[in-house]
């Protein structure tokens, strides 16, 4: 008996699948190599699994085989012709007035924003435009005098910034200078200390001169009894060395 016929659709048993996978993986692989090697032939297989695991062959490398199958896909769309059948041409030409109509309604709404091309527009025409230039005017003094409001509002913050490392500063040299006039009265406190200390000194040199001058004096002798005890003084020999002594 020959094998049944097997009916190609998903096999919902998942250990069946897995079995089934993994055999017919096998043979395919099997036979690319086969075929590389009977034709010589440059053959590259890609399998993924349904849980995504990667299996491949290439009996030359995956790499190269790939930028060569781009390759061959870009000279392939090269030199297909576009066909494009005289009923779509027919449907695009309408498409392409409609938008050259299109940009030539743009262009004149623009001029005459402008305030240009003017000659062809009725009264109504004319109302309108007015209409949308003057919103467009409000519109834009809006937004003048909101940027004029924040650039305002940025100068203040810069000025109140200003003001505060200003008052900063001044704090800081007001304490520079009360620091500075306390050590200039220190040191002038210990200069007059010093001067006072000096004077006394002087002044009491000065006293202590003065006071042995006058004992100096009242040891000294008066003339006339200076005289008189000169008048007494005579000169007596040494016997020993020959040297004259004074004696009373």
């Amino acid at each position: 008996m020959g094998r049944g016929k097997i009916e190609i659709k998903k096999i919902e048993n998942l250990n069946s699948r897995q079995v089934t996978f993994s055999k017919r993986r096998n043979g395919l692989l099997k036979k690319a190599r086969e075929l590389s090697v009977l034709c010589d032939a440059e053959v590259a297989v890609i399998i993924f699994s349904s849980t995504g695991k990667l299996y491949e062959f290439s009996n030359t490398s995956m790499e190269h085989t790939l930028s060569r199958y781009m390759k061959g896909t870009e000279l392939d769309s090269a030199e297909q012709p576009i066909d494009v059948s005289p009923k779509d041409v027919t449907v695009m030409e309408p498409d392409t007035d409609l938008l050259m109509d299109e940009i030539t309604k743009l262009r004149s709404a623009y001029s005459n924003m402008k305030g240009k091309e003017l000659d062809g527009l009725s009264l109504k025409e004319l109302q309108h435009l007015e209409k949308q230039l003057s919103e467009g005017i409000l519109a834009v003094k809006d937004r003048k005098e909101q940027v004029l409001v924040e650039q305002l509002t940025r100068s203040r913050i810069q000025e109140q910034k200003a003001m505060l490392e200003n008052e900063v500063l001044r704090k800081q040299l007001e304490e520079i200078q009360n620091k500075t006039k306390t050590q200039f009265l220190e040191f002038s406190c210990l200069d007059r200390t010093f001067s006072k200390n000096s004077s006394k000194s002087l002044f009491n040199c000065a006293s202590e001169e003065n006071g042995h001058s006058d004992t100096s004096l009242q040891l000294g002798l008066s003339t006339p009894d200076y005289g008189h005890q000169r008048k007494g003084w005579k000169i007596e020999p040494c016997n020993d060395s020959g040297s004259q002594v004074a004696s009373q």
